[in-house]
């Protein structure tokens, strides 16, 4: 189980027994409890709480309250009542990454923004995917690039899975980016992508991931794009919408991006297709 998710769970146990909630409680209670905040915590959010109180109930030997239908039911009257659509971040379109790599200065940090903002694009990572790749994660190939993952939001037991990143057939090639900024920061062990001075030196430690999203937004800004939604998710979502386009098969989408099932991509395959074969285009 990934660090945040532990604090989240942590917080959500303190949260229901600051309310007046008991380990072990009953179904009636945590229905009780769940209910009395609909009004002000999103589905999603209450439904993390049920998993936290049921897992510290489990962890304590204690039967699970919350696998009772008394509990399920309350959780789903309260999506129907209270349900709202997930917030999804704005996929960075392939053609607007390209303006924004080219606007980038020629200095030690626009040289690692080049690299950050490609390769994240091109592998489909995750923003704590990306910081945590270390120099020896990478293996360059005949073919490109190989990066290993050790471990990801959905591989916890940190089986780890390879990500092939090819050379690019336009300005913007991920690979020869990656490597302009290792040997221009002279980087050979370590975290791949860290901090620049204003010296304009690499630091040692790895970039925290909320700074994906600094650089990405600030980049962005600065080519006067749009900031509205991006996140560092929005290089994932990019990807992906730009490979549905070009009709590429679902499941090679998912090698790449390690999504679990196809249902996980629907939401991007559906944005990038629908306007072809469109039925209204067809009639009007």
């Amino acid at each position: 189980m990934a660090e945040a998710t532990k604090r989240a769970y942590r917080a959500d146990v303190e949260a229901f027994l600051s309310w007046g909630g008991v380990i072990p409680s009953t179904p009636t209670q945590v229905a009780r409890y769940l209910a009395g905040l609909a009004e002000n915590l999103c589905p999603a959010t209450l439904q993390r709480r049920a998993v936290a109180i049921g897992k510290a109930h489990v962890a304590q030997a204690y039967t699970d309250p919350t696998k009772d239908e008394h509990v399920r039911a309350t959780l789903r009257g309260i999506r129907r009542v209270h349900g709202r659509p997930q917030r999804q971040s704005v996929a960075l379109l392939k053609e607007d990454l390209l303006v924004v790599v080219d606007a980038l200065p020629d200095s030690l940090i626009g040289v690692r923004d080049r690299a950050l903002l490609l390769v994240g694009f091109a592998g489909g990572f995750r923003r704590s995917e990306l910081v945590g790749i270390d120099v020896a994660d990478l293996k360059f190939v005949p073919e490109g690039l190989l990066v290993t993952l050790r471990r990801s939001k959905t591989d916890q037991q940190g089986i780890g899975r390879r990500v092939g990143i090819p050379y690019g057939r336009t300005r913007a090639c991920p690979v020869k980016a990656l490597r302009a900024w290792l040997d221009r920061a002279s980087i050979a062990t370590g975290p791949v992508f860290r901090p620049v001075s204003k010296r304009g030196r690499a630091g040692c430690r790895p970039l925290t991931a909320q700074s994906v999203n600094l650089v990405l937004r600030k980049r962005v800004a600065s080519v006067g794009l749009s900031c509205d939604g991006l996140s560092a998710h929005s290089l994932r979502a990019g990807l992906v919408t730009a490979a549905a386009k070009l009709g590429v098969s679902s499941w090679k989408i998912r090698q790449q991006t390690g999504h679990r099932s196809d249902a996980m991509l629907q939401r991007y395959i559906r944005d990038a297709d629908i306007f072809v074969e469109n039925a209204a285009g067809a009639i009007l």
